[in-house]
């Protein structure tokens, strides 16, 4: 059996690919945390700080994996524009590490990316389109791509955006945070203005399986079917919830003053992806009724 490394497998996406590879892989998942996210699920778990070279370089030299899928990063927007050198290390050094030792073991790589590397001015975007990074999170993603590529290691960057669903102890993405807020009775303002493909992260999570499966070590735009503004979208989740839509207020970004800048006018073309890798992703309403029927926590109804 082909072994798989996971790093930031205790997260949303890391989860997911988890879930749907250990029966095909031998897993080692990697994470900050003691403990990986499930224990009924057979795979390995080593707790490891990627930002140690030496650490990095000794694990992976030890484990000698086919390949590896490196979902970890920052991806506070706002925190990465004021903690520059820290968004340095977790999201440009950490992939310089993992390559460096990839490359003395021939492991090829599947590194996860994002629509930030645009500015957001005309999207939907392809994979021939030229990247120009409005914020210092767009900018650190370009530049662990760049590093992939300067590295000379066999690898797939898929850039991916709004990614939600639901797993254990995640942190909050925008479906599960505006769940909670509309359960509470809470009022919420959503702007009109970003619009982008919300991803489903089991889809995201089959097409980075298929990926490695039929060995597509190229660039891929890998998202939702559907672009939709961030207001339509947070209407359509109440939608599907059953929750009270009328406490859903329209705002614009700029009112919201943010400390980074969003590439607002966003989204993918996915033609690329679907026709070379043979996947469907859904579209918002299909991703939701998943999502719903996955976890009876979201059944309000």
């Amino acid at each position: 059996m082909e072994k798989l490394i996971i790093t930031g497998v205790n997260g949303l996406l890391g989860q997911k690919i988890c879930e749907q590879a250990h029966s095909k892989y031998e897993i080692l998942g990697i994470d900050l945390h003691d403990e990986p996210f499930n224990r009924k699920i057979k795979f390995d778990y080593r707790k490891l700080d990627l930002t140690i070279r030496k650490s990095v370089k000794e694990l992976i030299l030890s484990y000698h994996p086919q390949y590896l899928v490196n979902t970890a990063a920052m991806t506070d927007v706002d925190g990465c524009e004021t903690q520059k050198e820290l968004c340095w290390k977790l999201n440009v050094e950490t992939v310089d590490n993992i390559a460096y030792a990839a490359r003395k073991t021939g492991t090829k790589i599947v590194h996860l990316s994002s629509d930030y590397v645009f500015d957001g001015q005309s999207g939907p975007y392809s994979e021939e389109d030229i990247p120009q990074p409005l914020g210092y999170y767009g900018k650190s993603k370009l530049a662990s791509e760049n590093i992939l590529i300067a590295m000379e290691v066999e690898h797939a960057t898929v850039r991916t955006m709004v990614l939600y669903g639901s797993g254990t102890n995640v942190r909050p993405n925008f479906v599960t945070w505006l769940i909670e807020k509309l359960k509470k009775g809470e009022p919420v303002k959503i702007v009109t203005d970003q619009f982008g493909n919300p991803t489903l992260a089991d889809d995201l999570a089959h097409a980075i399986i298929q990926i490695i499966e039929q060995k597509k070590w190229d660039l891929f735009h890998i998202s939702g079917s559907e672009t939709i503004d961030r207001y339509n979208c947070a209407l359509k989740i109440a939608e599907v919830f059953k929750l009270n839509k009328n406490l859903i207020a329209s705002i614009t970004t700029p009112e919201l003053n943010q400390n980074a800048p969003r590439p607002l006018k966003s989204g993918f073309i996915l033609d690329k992806a679907e026709t070379e890798l043979g996947i469907k992703m859904s579209n918002i309403e299909e991703g939701l009724k998943h999502m719903r029927k996955q976890d009876k926590k979201f059944i309000f109804f």
